[in-house]
């Protein structure tokens, strides 16, 4: 019986693979001179997590979580999202007593039972950073100066920041209630969800991607109109520290974020050669949700990629694995005595940091086929007759030339 992977989910295969790895490796090199320090989470958490921080409400947790229950009936969820599990391993390890300000990052797979899309399956990978303890707007402003940084690192150059400020405690009640007036008497035009979720959580309204209720929700009063004097300046700080660090931008007021923690400073970037789903990553502030967890009132701000469609965007030529300063060997190997005689030769090679690859059987032409495939630059050829003479055979792929070197001399003649 052939077993496929599951629908909505899919392999990562070499050689795309080695595009994600290079591209991980600059994240990371980015990230480090941040100051940021990686975190590792993992991928089953309480689905509780979840409901108190995305919101019981969200599409997220009432469709698309993976939620099920172990052997003694705990309910856990694969993680759908890599914020909440980062601030619930920074409340139980007790970071903020270590220190007032924490810069973690994360790669990982998240998952979400939704109609898979372009650049998006129901597993998908993330590149995520959170800043946690600031509510300062510099903090806003370092986190997206970050984000452009890696982007054009990675030479993104089809992209757009979107930012909006979403108010906070203060603010947002007399912005529902605005909502909710909006929404009386035009209920019943918008999809069942939306009419579900308008008691609870009218935001959500706005937040939905039916087209239908897009276009309805575009006449909704805007968040900016009741923003409260602390958050106006808040954001006005954040704009003008962005222009500071010549950070092009756009504001637009339609973006709410569909997850319930986020407060103040929320935004995307856009990318339109993604088409419907346009954003390639995301974020925002979240001043409550260390709160929320159980630790203290602590700020934060932070945003995820999507590493499936950033791949879609970039020009992979750029993108491969760094074999390093070594040079790259190949051994074409005939025979289980060519095979030890060059063994101890093979890997004194790689631990001076030289790409090696070796034969394993088959005559020396399909060898050197697989050489040529690997774009090998020497090729080493040991056979019953070169044993005989206790010799290999060099050969430059390039221009043909070939060398015979004594066994014991092959690692000074390569390395």
């Amino acid at each position: 019986m052939k077993i496929q992977v599951i629908k909505g989910m899919r392999d990562i295969l070499p050689p795309e693979t080695a595009a994600w790895e290079a591209v991980e490796n600059k994240a990371r090199q980015i990230f480090k001179t941040y100051g940021f320090e990686e975190i590792r989470t993992p991928i089953v958490e309480e689905a509780g997590l979840f409901e108190r921080s995305v919101g019981a409400t969200s599409a997220i947790v009432e469709k698309e979580m993976y939620a099920f229950k172990d052997r003694k009936g705990l309910p856990l969820a694969l993680r759908p999202e890599g914020t909440a599990p980062v601030v619930r391993a920074y409340v139980e390890a007790g970071f903020y007593a270590k220190d007032p300000v924490a810069k973690l990052y994360y790669f990982g797979p998240m998952f979400r039972y939704e109609s898979p899309q372009k650049g998006r399956s129901r597993q998908f990978f993330q590149i995520g950073a959170e800043l946690i303890g600031s509510d300062s707007p510099m903090a806003d402003a370092e986190v997206l100066i970050l984000l452009d940084h890696l982007f054009s690192e990675l030479g993104l150059k089809d992209r757009r920041l979107e930012i909006n400020s979403l108010g906070c405690v203060t603010c947002r009640p007399a912005y529902l209630t605005a909502i909710k007036k909006f929404l009386k008497g035009r209920i019943n035009k918008f999809c069942p969800d939306c009419k579900r979720r308008s008691g609870k959580n009218p935001l959500r309204i706005l937040d939905c991607k039916k087209e239908g209720c897009r276009g309805l929700s575009r006449e909704a009063p805007l968040v900016h109109d009741f923003l409260c004097e602390a958050c106006a300046q808040h954001y006005r700080e954040v704009r003008g520290l962005l222009l500071a660090g010549h950070i092009s931008f756009k504001e637009n007021p339609r973006i709410v974020r569909g997850l319930d923690y986020y407060c103040r400073t929320a935004f995307e970037v856009i990318s339109e050669g993604l088409g419907a789903q346009d954003a390639v990553a995301a974020g925002g502030r979240y001043d409550g949700l260390v709160k929320d967890l159980g630790g203290p009132d602590m700020a934060g701000v932070g945003f995820a990629i999507g590493v499936e469609r950033l791949m879609l965007l970039l020009d992979r030529g750029p993108w491969t694995v760094d074999r390093g300063p070594g040079t790259t060997v190949f051994f074409a190997l005939l025979g289980n005595e060519a095979q030890q005689k060059s063994l101890a030769a093979i890997q004194e090679l790689r631990t001076k940091g030289n790409y090696v690859e070796c034969g394993y059987g088959g005559s020396l032409k399909s060898q050197l086929r697989r050489a040529d495939k690997l774009a090998a630059k020497f090729v080493v050829i040991i056979g019953e007759n070169e044993i005989k003479k206790d010799m290999a055979i060099i050969k430059e792929m390039a221009s043909g030339k070939q060398e015979e070197v004594l066994l014991g001399r092959l690692v000074e003649k390569l390395a």
